[in-house]
């Protein structure tokens, strides 16, 4: 929200619990709407209420872009602090009453491992910067080790969306 709207304009907490789960919203280049929340905490400053995030909770579960894997039955944690948020002199942000933040672990971030390791691949073949990092003491060997850690933990991510739709699916034919 600009400094010049913020002297008029509060945003309630259904709106700011809206935007965190808005795809404009993230920092990584996933859209949560093409995988699955396996946990999702929301941490609220400022004047907030227990009925306002309840409330706001309820509406977020009911939307459709919201999807989490079937083993997560309860799917959000809540924090809430009554302090509000500081904002410097010199910063650019507006003061808010209140604000919220998102942390979440979704089967979506498989599809932003793709394209690293597409780069880590490259750069490896290519044996570029490994002059750098043996001659700090790293073995040649711990970049393979490293680049089949992404690979399954790749794999895990894509086998927890996969699971989840395939549980669904049997749930379905049983009836």
């Amino acid at each position: 929200m600009s400094v010049e709207k913020s002297f008029y304009e509060q945003p309630t907490v259904a709106t700011i619990t809206r935007q965190c789960i808005e795809k404009e919203q993230q920092l990584a280049c996933c859209d949560p709407a093409h995988g699955k929340y396996m946990s999702c905490c929301l941490l609220y400053r400022g004047d907030v209420t227990p009925a306002d995030v309840g409330a706001a909770m309820h509406t977020v579960k009911t939307m459709k872009s919201v999807d989490f894997v079937d083993w997560c039955p309860t799917g959000f944690k809540v924090g809430i602090n009554n302090v509000s948020p500081v904002v410097t002199a010199d910063s650019f942000m507006s003061k808010s009453t209140r604000s919220a933040c998102m942390l979440y672990n979704s089967s979506a971030i498989s599809r932003m491992w793709d394209s690293t390791v597409r780069q880590f691949q490259s750069l490896l073949h290519k044996r570029a910067f490994v002059h750098w990092f043996v001659g700090e003491g790293m073995e040649e060997g711990e970049f393979t080790e490293a680049f089949d850690n992404i690979l399954a933990m790749q794999k895990d991510y894509e086998e927890a969306a996969a699971d989840s739709v395939t549980r669904a699916v049997d749930d379905e034919e049983e009836y």
